[in-house]
């Protein structure tokens, strides 16, 4: 799910769609009002399940999609070579999610974990 929004109602920190995936806004640089056209901002975001950095150059008027992106508990059921099944505490329904190299010594059968989730991509969001 997104939803719009203008170019410069966005904030550092936050999320924005760029080339169709969820990024972080790492930031935001606008220019001034030219002779013949509208300030422009440059967006700079880092993508939030691949990790990839991405541009986009908009009107600051022009509308862009901002993700709603949903953040859950879950119970790690088991844990595999490099994935986990984690039980989602909300609607019971299992996922299997890819465990990033720091935070595999840190998981567990049956500790819980907060973890994120956007159309169908999962992420393991622990600091």
């Amino acid at each position: 799910m997104k939803e719009q929004t203008e170019v410069r109602t966005l904030k550092e920190g936050r999320y924005v769609v760029i080339d169709d995936e969820p990024c972080t806004i790492v930031s935001i640089t606008t220019s001034k009002p030219g002779k013949h056209g509208a300030a422009k901002a440059r967006i700079e975001g880092i993508g939030v399940f691949d990790s990839q950095k991405r541009t986009a150059v908009q009107p600051v008027t022009a509308k862009i999609y901002v993700p709603i992106i949903e953040r859950r508990s879950g119970q790690v059921l088991s844990i595999a070579e490099d994935t986990v099944q984690v039980m989602d505490l909300e609607d019971y329904s299992t996922v299997e999610i890819k465990i990033p190299e720091e935070l595999r010594d840190r998981l567990e059968p049956g500790k819980e974990i907060p973890f994120l989730h956007y159309e169908g991509k999962y992420k393991i969001d622990m600091k």
